[in-house]
């Protein structure tokens, strides 16, 4: 009996990439507001991200982190991450639920 890989979702890249949290923020890269596009074709997958700051100490790690949980998703066979720095990162992209959780809400 032969099994077909199914290519990875967007849904399951996503949730994936995800799972990533900044160390110094403690927050998911994607509430943090970093990833910026996910493509995939076949089983390629390709992540547009950036960091919080170009002197970001943690960045290799975050990037990393992200490169190894997308290459676990079922179905994905490479993955490229693309460090981009436009548009520049500001805390408004920061998702509401990472607002709450920086305490950056009103009550």
């Amino acid at each position: 009996m032969t099994t077909k890989l199914t290519d990875p979702t967007l849904a399951d890249v996503r949730v994936a990439a995800a799972s990533v949290a900044d160390p110094e923020f403690g927050l998911s890269v994607d509430d943090l507001g970093l990833i910026y596009d996910v493509t995939i074709e076949g089983s390629a997958v390709s992540v547009a991200m950036t960091l919080t700051s170009v002197y970001c100490p943690a960045g290799e790690v975050i990037l990393d982190g992200v490169r190894a949980a997308v290459a676990a998703v079922r179905g994905v066979t490479s993955v490229d991450v693309k460090l981009v720095w436009e548009p520049q990162w500001t805390p408004e992209m920061v998702s509401a639920r990472g607002r709450e959780q920086l305490g950056w809400c009103d009550a």
